[in-house]
């Protein structure tokens, strides 16, 4: 007996996964690990200054934030494919521009740095945008697989993190500026010449699902429609301080107060993304055997514990083991929102919602880069521990809440 016409489709493999999302993603994650990480860690080198640092940081973040609706847009209108490409190959050239004058600039090297942290955090933001939604597109089409395909592209982007850090302290302490910001460069480069045209047409249920103007009011009304979405968004906004602040002040702590060398310091974060890739891979059979509620329960208990005694680590051994503790958790916690948001958001107005979502979750990063610059270098450990209390409410508030509602609650996918 023949199975049902619905179950052959869902176990028919999606084609061109590899060429078409997985390689293109892995390139892209690449260079947006070496800007996010290199960039404050170049700043510091060059000027040895938590303040400057801290404002690179917040750099980064401000234009995703003012971007993100409009990339949203952009996508839904355009194709995921072509912003995409045109991203990488903006990013790839405001790189190499940089990476021309920044050597022989006899001073304003902060300012330059600025403008470079900038610019490569709103081309980020495209590329990124455009990467989430290609890979919603495909986990829809993956059907009951959805996690399997979502747990792959986060292990990508986790790959990315093992390796981009590590890469971007040793490139800024032997090379300077020129290794970091040229590799950046020849990351984005290759990410636009993999993207194919389109991996495949995007599909409307009906014409009049259709929603002529996506946008920020599209987003909130998807949201408020599902209220499983919206209360775990909204739970990792709060716990996204937290991760803000400790990225901010990691290079600070590590080489100012620790006395370890830039390398170190992309050594704590690709030991980070190693847990974060075990964890990533165990989410994708837990998922599938418990469910996404007590997968995310876990891992939200998880990073509050890590978070709260990060904040007294006084050794780099410890902060090293506690900050990997914390993205692991962080990372089964992503699992999960990058499933539900494959399932609740539809797929005509995916590109605006998931701006909504991006926009909620970012918001606090430049706050964390601004406290940062604005808290004494002494005192950033303290800031900390406030910041996991914090988190560690909010998570306890959302994952309560959100037990017996629609979409979150402890069934199998």
């Amino acid at each position: 007996m023949r199975p049902p016409a619905r179950a052959r489709h869902e176990r028919r493999p999606v084609p061109g996964l590899v060429w078409g999302v997985y390689l293109p993603r892995a390139a892209d994650a690449g260079a947006f690990s070496l800007a996010t990480y290199g960039i404050p860690m170049l700043v510091l080198a060059t000027t040895g200054s938590a303040v400057w640092t801290g404002l690179a940081f917040a750099m980064e973040w401000i234009p995703r934030l003012a971007v993100v609706t409009f990339a949203g847009t952009l996508v839904d209108r355009h194709g995921p494919a072509r912003v995409f490409r045109l991203a990488c190959i903006l990013r790839a050239l405001v790189v190499l521009a940089v990476a021309v004058v920044l050597p022989v600039q006899s001073g304003g090297t902060e300012v330059t740095a600025m403008v470079l942290a900038a610019a490569s955090g709103g081309l980020n933001q495209f590329s990124y945008v455009a990467a989430e939604t290609t890979g919603a597109d495909v986990s829809r089409r993956a059907g009951s697989r959805a996690h399997r395909v979502q747990s792959v592209l986060l292990g990508v982007d986790q790959t990315a993190l093992l390796a981009g850090p590590a890469l971007a302290g040793l490139l800024v302490q032997w090379t300077g500026s020129t290794g970091l910001l040229t590799m950046c460069a020849t990351f984005s480069l290759l990410a636009a010449v993999l993207t194919p045209r389109q991996l495949a047409p995007r599909k409307t249920s009906s014409p009049a699902d259709a929603v002529p103007a996506p946008g920020l009011r599209t987003g909130w009304t998807v949201l408020r429609r599902r209220p499983a979405l919206a209360w775990l968004v909204g739970g990792l906004a709060v716990s996204n301080l937290s991760v803000g602040v400790l990225q901010a002040a990691t290079p600070v702590i590590v080489v100012r107060q620790l006395g370890y060398s830039t390398g170190s310091v992309g050594l704590i974060w690709s030991a980070a993304a190693v847990a974060s890739l075990l964890v990533v891979a165990a989410c994708r059979a837990a998922i599938s055997r418990w469910g996404l509620w007590p997968v995310g329960a876990v891992s939200a208990t998880v990073a509050a514990g890590a978070c709260l005694a990060v904040a007294q680590a006084t050794t780099y051994s410890a902060y090293l083991v506690l900050v990997a503790v914390l993205m692991a958790g962080e990372g089964g916690l992503t699992m999960v929102l990058r499933t539900l948001r494959s399932h609740l958001i539809p797929a005509q107005v995916f590109g605006a919602t998931l701006a909504l979502t991006i926009l909620l979750l970012l918001a606090p990063f430049p706050l964390a880069g601004l406290l940062v610059a604005a808290v004494p270098p002494d005192r950033l450990g303290h800031a900390l521990g406030v910041c996991a209390v914090v988190q560690a409410l909010a998570l306890t508030v959302t994952f309560a809440r959100v037990r017996t509602l629609p979409g979150l609650r402890p069934t199998r996918l």
